[in-house]
């Protein structure tokens, strides 16, 4: 299987959950779009307006095979065959889609993302907690 290089894509205007830049992490976690715009019915649209933006602010590009992204009900997305280019972004979608250099899907029929208050973990390939963002009843949660 090819992997999938990703470069660096425009963030919208209209921001979501922008936590602060972590001091240490390379890869963090940069957006949350955890409440789809519209009402919840589940349709593809619906599913993939809820998302996760991950940015490398480096310069180097990073492997994020078998990284994990994660939420508190359990619900983990591992990246398979991805690397970030430096000081790119990768949003990754709910929702069902074909996977491009700025666009990953989780290929689910259900949302992941609580509305009320989540949190989402992001680790390595080895388990490490590379970020985690948290808002709604655990918005004081930053990693």
């Amino acid at each position: 299987m090819a992997a999938v290089v990703v470069g660096a894509v425009a963030l919208p205007a209209a921001a979501v959950q922008q936590p602060a830049h972590p001091a240490r992490a390379s890869v963090y976690i940069s957006k949350v779009q955890y409440d789809s715009p519209g009402r919840d019915n589940r349709s593809p649209r619906s599913l993939n307006a809820e998302w996760v933006d991950v940015t490398n602010s480096t310069r180097k590009t990073v492997n994020l095979d078998r990284w994990t992204l994660k939420d508190d009900a359990g619900h983990t997305y591992t990246f398979r065959h991805v690397r970030l280019a430096g000081r790119a972004t990768v949003r990754v979608h709910t929702g069902i889609g074909r996977d491009t250099r700025t666009d990953l899907y989780q290929d689910r029929r259900t949302y992941v993302w609580n509305n009320n208050g989540d949190t989402a973990t992001l680790r390595t390939d080895r388990g490490r907690v590379d970020d985690r963002v948290s808002w709604g009843r655990d918005r004081s949660h930053r990693h």
